[in-house]
């Protein structure tokens, strides 16, 4: 089983909406999917009580703030939704069970300077794992002097980026649905399946 989770201590920066379109992807190429959510709001597993029976299915893993429950055993790939904060043995716990970190990460200097942090942790931690770490940047505006900035942050650290996500109303209107990019006609969101390329090649590889 191919396990991603999506991590950043700091909220608001879009993991759960990365955490639905990874497991959105994961189910249009026919895998057999789970979605997980330790976040205390718990919006991904809303999303998923939202998404519409026609749709490709992506089951529910059970799993609250405090425990992580074993994912389904029928599914080949599975998707958790981290909380803002995480540290600590809940950081621990996330790694042991993930092949794959994606550290989603906006272009202002608030949240580099709180992910920095978190990068290093993952980094020291990752010792004792296997894990992959890839960060993504989210509502960029690549034309930006705030985008260049973030470039030149992650070029510091050695980390694959997996891509630089736009700003646009298709992800909070697809949400509002239980859908994501790659359930819906490709021709509505090919600007944005286009920026998801770089990353979907990475998931592939796990």
């Amino acid at each position: 089983m191919a396990l991603v989770a999506v991590a950043n201590p700091k909220g608001g920066v879009g993991k759960s909406t990365l955490a639905t379109n990874i497991a959105g992807y994961y189910a249009s190429r026919g895998h057999a999917v789970a979605l997980g959510d330790v976040d205390g709001q718990q919006s991904a597993r809303w999303w998923l009580g939202e998404r519409p029976q026609v749709a490709r299915t992506i089951q529910l893993w059970e799993a609250t703030p405090d425990w992580i429950g074993r994912p389904p055993r029928d599914v080949a790939h599975a998707v958790l939704d981290t909380p803002a904060g995480l540290q600590g043995w809940r950081l621990k716990d996330v790694l042991r069970k993930a092949d794959r970190i994606v550290v989603p990460l906006q272009a202002s200097v608030f949240d580099i300077f709180a992910t920095r942090q978190f990068l290093d942790d993952l980094q020291a931690l990752r010792i004792d794992t296997s894990a992959q770490i890839g960060i993504v940047g989210m509502r960029v505006d690549e034309r930006t002097i705030a985008a260049d900035k973030l470039r030149a942050f992650v070029d510091e650290l050695g980390l694959p980026v997996l891509g630089f996500l736009r700003n646009t109303q298709n992800y909070v209107h697809l949400a509002a649905h239980g859908l994501t990019l790659f359930d819906i006609a490709p021709a509505r969101v090919a600007r944005d399946l286009e920026q998801w390329q770089p990353l979907c090649a990475w998931l592939d590889e796990a």
